[in-house]
């Protein structure tokens, strides 16, 4: 789905388009996959939700945080991108004492050049999972 969206109809229209695929868990709030506005993409958190099974993959925080990485490319790859468009990601993390587990497996994903990052530890996130990151790619 595809609009335009401006500033009080004075200045030049963007175009707006939202992502949606069947690679990655359907939202589980009033939300987008992901939303295309020129040629920067802005994907929402990413839980490990299995999208075939609709199943949480929470056996251990390197599986959860695999899932979590599927479930972003499915999206990258539905926008006609990959990990090499990603300019930032945010991981929020339930327990900081993962991180180093995360972060091996989040790095697999990348060569060089690497997004820009933060990471923070929160007492809680959706479904009680233990990690979820979001992404904004360029074209």
């Amino acid at each position: 789905m595809a609009f335009q969206i401006s500033d009080n109809n004075t200045g030049p229209k963007m175009k707006k388009e939202i992502i949606n695929t069947t690679n990655a868990p359907k939202p589980i709030g009033p939300y987008s996959q992901a939303v295309m506005a020129g040629d920067m993409l802005f994907v929402s958190g990413q839980i490990a939700i299995n999208p075939e099974t609709n199943a949480m993959v929470t056996d251990n925080i390197e599986s959860e945080t695999k899932q979590v990485m599927a479930n972003i490319h499915g999206i990258l790859a539905a926008s006609g991108m990959d990990f090499v468009n990603i300019v930032k990601t945010t991981i929020f993390v339930k327990d900081l004492n993962n991180f180093a587990k995360i972060n091996e497996v989040y790095g697999s994903y990348f060569t060089a050049d690497f997004p820009a990052r933060e990471t923070v530890e929160v007492s809680r996130l959706p479904k009680d999972v233990h990690v979820e990151i979001s992404v904004i790619a360029k074209k």
